[in-house]
């Protein structure tokens, strides 16, 4: 069986990857992990031998290398694993729990935690994060229930455990939670120097008029380039509404204009994109003037909230920033948006 460390090395070697002394690192807790579930395996662990190993919480920048390793360590598992992205995990278990409800039993987490538990021995999470209150309210009772069956989690997530549902509505019941993380999972904090993903961007353009052919094809490949052809439709909890991505991997997220600034959207959903993306493909951005004014006030919400978070922003658009909003009310309270946009463009903004 090839280590985690033989298969970085491969990588490397192969030229598909370039040494990184903090993501090498991190290797020997994949490897850790990756031992005792074959170990285990082979000896019949799940009934009552060994313990299971701890899991592994891993957090870091965007761009470091995270959600590579991840994929990494589960195709290199023999034992049944799901790799699958924290908030669509999130919502299958909020619909077990909806039906489970509707049988009428008291305790509808249980069941969709031993269903779970039932299907894999590992559990790969890419980017926990929460936000969501009702999410909150489930999750300490979810994993205490997959611990307690012995699935072993491994996560990602761009914030140390501590910083978990920062300033959220009654925080102070979700901090055994986070107890619960630290005592069944190993903190790493992946302290890698590049952003990757930055770089796969860096010299590139970014912002695209007029909209043709050529920039619908220049964005494209941009768009491949980030996600390598894995985006799925994404679902984000929005004070229990669904706003949907049409589609989004690793923290890259693609939109039109229209999906996200030509519906009756609002700050709080604009705040959980930017909390969720890291880097948004936002395409057919038209001109701005008194006749779409509400959508012209979405828009300068939205790049407010890309803006704050140092989201990168790769766009299409009608015109240049300076040209998009030039008569009607609101005008003029937009040169702040078309300085942001130019400041957006530039090469490593959003890497700090």
């Amino acid at each position: 069986m090839t280590t985690m460390p033989e298969l970085y090395a491969q990588n490397v070697n192969s030229g598909a990857l370039t040494a990184d002394p903090a993501q090498e690192a991190v290797l020997p807790e994949f490897e850790r992990i990756r031992a005792a579930l074959e170990d285990a395996g082979r000896k019949g662990w799940f009934r009552k031998t060994p313990e299971p190993p701890k899991g592994l919480y891993m957090w870091g920048g965007v761009g470091r290398g995270k959600s590579m390793l991840m994929d990494m360590f589960a195709a290199s598992l023999d034992v049944p694993n799901r790799r699958v992205h924290f908030h669509a995990f999130m919502q299958e278990i909020h619909a077990g729990i909806h039906a489970a409800r509707q049988k009428g039993l008291e305790d509808a987490v249980a069941p969709v935690a031993a269903k779970v538990a039932e299907d894999v021995r590992l559990l790969a999470f890419d980017e926990m994060q929460i936000t969501d209150i009702t999410d909150a309210m489930i999750v300490g009772r979810l994993f205490q229930a997959l611990f307690d069956a012995g699935v072993v989690i491994v996560t990602t997530s761009n914030r140390v455990p501590d910083d978990l549902y920062k300033n959220g509505l009654n925080r102070q019941l979700f901090l055994p939670f986070i107890e619960l993380l630290k005592q069944n999972m190993v903190v790493h904090h992946l302290a890698a120097a590049t952003d990757y993903r930055q770089d796969r961007i860096a010299g590139s353009q970014t912002y695209f008029t007029p909209i043709n052919a050529e920039a619908r094809a220049r964005i494209e490949k941009i768009w491949q380039d980030l996600t390598h052809g894995q985006a799925q439709p994404h679902t984000l909890t929005v004070q229990k509404r669904a706003l949907e991505i049409p589609a989004f991997h690793n923290g890259v997220a693609r939109a039109t204009f229209y999906h996200l600034c030509g519906r009756p959207l609002g700050a709080a959903d604009y705040l959980a994109l930017a909390d969720a993306a890291r880097v948004l493909v936002l395409e057919e951005i038209p001109l701005l003037s008194r006749q779409n004014f509400n959508e012209a006030k979405r828009f300068v919400t939205l790049i407010d909230a890309l803006y704050e978070a140092r989201v990168r922003l790769i766009c299409s658009a009608a015109a240049a920033p300076d040209f998009l909003y030039v008569e009607g009310e609101g005008s003029f309270e937009f040169e702040r948006t078309a300085s942001r946009l130019q400041e957006m463009q530039s090469d490593g903004w959003g890497s700090d």
